[in-house]
């Protein structure tokens, strides 16, 4: 008789970013995003890894999984984004108690600021040629 694992799927997005993310149970907490430690992956600052974070450290249950992330798109700021909302998400279908704690702190909401497009006879979104007068 084999004992079924439970398998938890979520998905987070930010400014062009999609973070797709597995819970294993029976783990300790490791973060892998893209076959890689959460700290290689995110090793610019520090702000981006405490993001992703910042979910499992909201919820002392959700120390006792592991966290596989893959992630396409965008830069590294969206991408943490996107992993962190993906976690969040997880963590309330793995139970749904974890809701609001994770809505208080804001990790259920996706952040729908987007770039805005370059419009025509403009350098880009905003800025304009310089006027002239004569």
């Amino acid at each position: 008789m084999t004992k079924e694992k439970i398998k938890i799927w979520a998905t987070g997005r930010r400014k062009t970013s999609v973070a797709q993310v597995r819970l294993i149970p029976g783990g300790e907490g490791k973060v892998t995003v893209n076959h890689k430690p959460v700290e290689e992956y995110f090793r610019g600052t520090d702000h981006q890894k405490r993001d992703v974070m910042a979910p499992i450290n909201a919820i002392e249950e959700a120390k006792k999984y592991d966290y596989t992330l893959k992630i396409v798109g965008g830069g590294i700021s969206g991408q943490a984004g996107a992993a962190r909302h993906a976690i969040a998400r997880a963590l309330v279908k793995l139970d749904e108690k974890n809701r609001k704690p994770m809505r208080a702190e804001g990790f259920l909401t996706r952040d729908p600021r987007m770039v805005e497009r370059k419009k025509a006879g403009q350098p880009k979104a905003r800025k304009r040629f310089q006027y002239s007068k004569r």
